[in-house]
């Protein structure tokens, strides 16, 4: 599905009248009404067991904590050197190991 109205400029009158005019045609989402904004209260207070729950999960997510996390650095090497270690898929995890073994 295309886009005809981009967020990159301002919509012109027509284009906004004709979003306005889908959003009161949609019987399954109508606008809420003032009286019925005033009402709202919050999710968490509403669901306040589902609230925690989505707390709990969204502090889960991504990656683990690393005991030694890794950091960027730039290190300049002669190109014939990288060439040969960037044959092997694995070749960042092996090139840490051959250094942690040489630091001792």
């Amino acid at each position: 599905m295309t886009n005809k109205f981009s967020s990159k400029r301002p919509l012109t009158p027509e284009e906004e009248a004709e979003i306005q005019k889908m959003i009161a045609a949609d019987p399954d989402n109508p606008e809420l009404t003032e009286e019925q904004l005033a009402k709202a209260k919050p999710f968490a207070e509403v669901f306040p067991g589902m609230a925690k729950a989505m707390e709990r999960e969204v502090a889960k997510r991504g990656r683990p904590r690393a005991d030694d996390p890794r950091e960027a650095v730039t290190l300049r090497l002669p190109r014939s050197v990288l060439e040969r270690w960037k044959r092997d898929p694995d070749w960042r995890t092996k090139m840490v190991e051959a250094l942690k073994r040489a630091a001792g």
